[in-house]
């Protein structure tokens, strides 16, 4: 196996974030609010803010459950540990809540999508996207790019709509080259590889997607599992992904072993070194599993990190 460690990922993070700006002041938060977004009705499956000029929003989805017996998250943990960590930050110890939801941008001549939610995976309460959309006032047939950061059921079961067809027909959909063929070489993908094989455009990890895009590398949880670097001049959102999964647990124990991540040490190292760089450079995130809308900045406290939702 390549080596991996926290030091090699967090000189990549550095490359990627010098490449994106010459000599970058430091980020400015990104805006909580823009009535410049698609449309101005208020809904409680959508929140609109903007990354400089570009005007976003984060869609919901729905949400998946899991149980918190150390069999997902925290695996082999002992449940009191993981109990206690979730009570002192007020989190229920029963079951754990992961969001699903997607972040659309307008990049001015693009509407970009980043993933599409689980469609109507049996293992989540979701699908709502298609309605979310609607709310927001945007037609799936101008949303113009889609980007997947992974191959999971509940980052492309949008893709298709119930009968199988492209749920956003005029869309290229955008993932890394690793990501496209792991997704082509999973028998239990065949009938979605095949559907969008003629809409998919592949970038090398780290390569910019489309202006203002750039593509971050985030090793361990799947072959080309990426995260995503949205810049407007000095304003930017950092789309993590799965990076982390759970806002609590995730962010202050970065090390406890998830069931999804396919290489859990690398992704363990993967993610400590992504939270650390987040908190000290003071970056704006977006997470598709936190808390709706999943906005917010990770702070050091004490040996680890927390996640701070944005007011």
């Amino acid at each position: 196996m390549p080596l991996h460690n926290a030091t090699l990922i967090a000189i990549a993070l550095a490359a990627l974030l010098t490449g994106c700006a010459e000599s970058p002041p430091p980020p400015a938060p990104v805006q909580a609010e823009t009535e410049a977004a698609f449309a101005p009705a208020a809904h409680p499956d959508v929140h609109r803010f903007a990354i400089g000029q570009y005007a976003a929003i984060v869609l919901r989805d729905g949400d998946i459950r899991v149980p918190n017996d150390g069999s997902v998250v925290a695996q082999g943990v002992p449940k009191a540990e993981t109990d206690a960590l979730l009570a002192a930050a007020g989190q229920p110890t029963d079951t754990l809540h992961l969001a699903v939801q997607s972040l659309l941008v307008d990049l001015g001549d693009r509407v970009v999508l980043f993933d599409t939610g689980a469609g109507d995976a049996a293992f989540a309460d979701a699908g709502r996207l298609p309605q979310s959309l609607l709310a927001a006032g945007v037609d799936a047939a101008g949303v113009t790019d889609i980007v997947i950061s992974h191959a999971h059921g509940d980052h492309v079961g949008g893709l298709l709509d119930g009968n199988g067809q492209l749920a956003f027909a005029n869309a290229t959909v955008r993932l890394s080259a690793p990501e496209w063929q792991a997704l082509q070489d999973d028998a239990g993908m065949a009938a979605l590889a095949e559907a969008i094989a003629p809409r998919v455009e592949v970038f090398e990890p780290g390569a910019n997607v489309l202006p203002g895009v750039a593509s971050l590398p985030v090793e361990g949880h799947t072959p080309g599992h990426s995260a995503y670097v949205i810049a407007d001049g000095d304003q930017r959102l950092l789309y993590i992904g799965d990076t982390a999964h759970h806002h609590v647990i995730s962010v202050q124990r970065p090390r406890w072993t998830i069931q999804f991540d396919g290489d859990a040490p690398v992704a363990e190292d993967s993610r400590e070194a992504l939270l650390a760089r987040i908190a000290d450079e003071g970056w704006t995130m977006q997470s598709p599993h936190f808390p709706f809308p999943g906005l917010g900045r990770i702070e050091r406290r004490d040996d680890s990190f927390a996640w701070v939702p944005l007011d």
